[in-house]
C-alpha cells in the first residue's frame, strides 16, 4: 500500500484524514500513484492534475522523501521508502504571495 498525504483543502473535499493509503498495481511512479488515487477518491480528479494534461496543478507540489519531485517525469519510479510504505507520497500546497 502507498501512503498519500493530501493537504487539507483536498482532505475535505475527499472526506479523508490527513493520509490515505492506496493500492497501486505496476511500476510506482507519480502517474500511478496519482491514477490509484483518483480511482479511489473521484472527486479529487481534476484536482491535482488537470482533466485534459495530467498536468500538476499550479501551486500544488509533490514531495518524496525530503525532496522536492515536482518537476520530475510523471513515469519516472517512485524512491523504494515510498514504494514500501515506509515513507508517504506528499501532495502540498504551495504558498504564493506578495
Amino acid at each position: 500500500m502507498i501512503r498519500v498525504v493530501l493537504p487539507p483543502h483536498l482532505r475535505t473535499l475527499a472526506h479523508v484524514g490527513m493520509e490515505v493509503s492506496i493500492d497501486v498495481q505496476g511500476a510506482i511512479t507519480q502517474r500511478s500513484v496519482l491514477d490509484a488515487l483518483e480511482a479511489c477518491y473521484p472527486m479529487l480528479r481534476g484536482t491535482i492534475r488537470d482533466h485534459d494534461t495530467l498536468q500538476r496543478r499550479p501551486f500544488l507540489r509533490f514531495f518524496v522523501c525530503g525532496e522536492d519531485w515536482s518537476l520530475e517525469s510523471p513515469d519516472h519510479p517512485l524512491p523504494q521508502p515510498v514504494a514500501l510504505g515506509k515513507e508517504p507520497f506528499l501532495v502540498i500546497g504551495a504558498i504564493a504571495g506578495g
